[in-house]
């Protein structure tokens, strides 16, 4: 479980294939214990493994099924993720519950400031738009956001500057890829009522 405020990237610096996984090695300032090997830790929102670790390098192994529904599928040398690892129990929750479990990826559709934030627009096929709420809570690459303005479309978030500083969403460009969470809650009221 996370909670969707990131504080820290890595880079993929290595990428090897495996049948049909991959094993990327991932450049990043976060400190790792050996007890942390075989923890949980999201990766641009996708609940990964955490492999082995050595000084600032860690690895991960990507299973075809994440790569089916992540943006991992099209990862390469030099791409920034973002990293945040598991909840401590009685830890600070600022964002919302995150499971690290992406539900679909979505296409950046329009980019536009306000000041010094960035208002995004993204475009969402119509069978998961019943899981987007106006003011509710989704995750766009692993950080928790909120949802401005639902459209015709897709949905809009704005990014204010210290998360966009903070993560990889600084990058961002119309037609980029990105993984998309949406709330667990949502997800669990929706499966009752049906």
């Amino acid at each position: 479980m996370f909670n969707g405020i990131i504080k820290n990237v890595g880079k993929i610096v290595n990428i090897r294939k495996i049948n049909k996984s991959l094993l990327i090695d991932v450049s990043t300032n976060i400190k790792f214990k050996n007890n942390e090997i075989g923890s949980s830790i999201a990766c641009s929102g996708a609940c990964l493994t955490l492999d082995r670790f050595n000084k600032k390098l860690i690895s991960f192994y990507i299973s075809k099924e994440t790569l089916d529904k992540t943006i991992f599928k099209f990862c390469k040398k030099g791409d920034t993720i973002n990293i945040e690892k598991s909840l401590k129990f009685g830890e600070r929750i600022s964002g919302h519950f995150v499971q690290g479990h992406i539900d679909t990826t979505s296409t950046v559709d329009k980019i536009s400031f306000i000041g010094k934030s960035w208002v995004i627009n993204f475009k969402l096929s119509k069978k998961y738009r019943k899981y987007v709420v106006n003011k509710g809570s989704i995750t766009i690459n692993g950080v928790s956001l909120t949802v401005a303005k639902m459209l015709k479309n897709g949905f809009q978030i704005s990014i204010i500057p210290k998360t966009l500083k903070l993560t990889n969403l600084i990058y961002l460009k119309p037609k980029n890829l990105v993984n998309v969470e949406f709330d667990v809650l949502g997800k669990y009221i929706k499966n009752f009522i049906k």
